[in-house]
């Protein structure tokens, strides 16, 4: 079985992430800065996957090198791209680095962003209201 047959997964995932962020108030219509995560114990190859991503359109960060609890070294990397929580578009973004992460046999580990609070006439129009 590759990563790219588990896409299900990513694709719930996905949207699960995306219904947090809003419930939580994240604004819905932001731009995101959506940073995917890949891993190998084997930085060579690492970087190929990292040449790919940035070949398919991804702001690629310089490879980390990190001590895992049990020892083990592994180099890590983000795959960076800006979108809106579109889920069409994450999985696609998805698809195309799981097809790369099989492809140089490293680990695509999801992704992650950051919360975009909502304005503060936003959480007025939703009965939400701002103590001074």
């Amino acid at each position: 079985m590759t990563q790219f047959d588990e896409r299900e997964e990513w694709y719930e995932f996905n949207q699960e992430t995306i219904d947090a962020l809003l419930e939580d108030g994240s604004q819905a219509d932001a731009d995101y800065t959506i940073e995917h995560h890949f891993a190998s114990t084997d930085f060579d190859v690492l970087e190929k996957a990292a040449v790919d991503a940035f070949k398919a359109g991804f702001e690629v960060t310089d490879a980390e090198e990190l001590m895992l609890d049990d020892g083990e070294t592994i180099f890590c990397f983000d795959a960076i791209v800006e979108r809106k929580l579109d889920i069409e578009k994450l999985n696609a973004d998805s698809d195309a680095l799981l097809k790369i992460a099989d492809k140089h046999d490293v680990t695509y580990d999801g992704w992650g962003t950051y919360f975009e609070p909502r304005e503060e006439g936003e959480y007025e129009e939703e009965g939400y209201h701002f103590d001074d």
